[in-house]
């Protein structure tokens, strides 16, 4: 019984995120400039908006410009904890109006992982470029790092989210 409620609970957010993702994307969007800087991280793919080519290119400042979270948390790659800075991808999601069901992301060295659109939950991942105030060079994980508030919400310590928790991210795709 708990697990059908929190199957429908997953479930009921998804659709109200793809929701809101269709309503508030191309607002958001419309306001991001053309990059200044070296781009960071690049969208493609179902999108509404661009900024550079057909993509939404942003670079760190761009990025800043984005709704801004944080969360400290200890991983299993890293030790200690750190405190980690960026834009939620449900909020990255918005900005660029993505309307596809399915986000595929890229590490510079190719790795992918794809996941649905609807996991870009409110309490869910975040796009870091910062972890402890600083930018995350490539050799720190940078320049875009997806993670998780695995101190903070048990359910993200598991196989699923750890694979999903890609470093030297620099290119999403949103597909159907």
């Amino acid at each position: 019984m708990m697990q059908t409620i929190r199957t429908f609970r997953a479930t009921w957010l998804g659709a109200c995120l793809a929701g809101a993702l269709l309503v508030s994307g191309p607002a958001l969007a419309e306001t991001l400039p053309a990059p200044q800087a070296e781009v960071i991280l690049t969208v493609s793919g179902a999108i509404g908006t661009t900024n550079a080519d057909g993509v939404l290119a942003l670079d760190a400042d761009l990025m800043a410009s984005l709704p801004q979270h944080s969360f400290t948390t200890a991983t299993i790659w890293t030790e200690g904890t750190a405190t980690y800075s960026g834009v939620l991808l449900r909020d990255l999601l918005a900005a660029a109006g993505a309307t596809g069901a399915t986000v595929k992301l890229t590490a510079l060295n190719d790795y992918q992982i794809s996941m649905p659109a609807a996991d870009a939950l409110a309490d869910g991942p975040l796009l870091a470029f910062l972890a402890d105030g600083q930018p995350m060079s490539t050799r720190d994980k940078g320049p875009v790092w997806l993670i998780y508030p695995f101190d903070d919400v048990a359910a993200f310590r598991t196989e699923q989210t750890y694979a999903r928790s890609i470093w030297q991210l620099n290119r999403i795709e949103i597909t159907d």
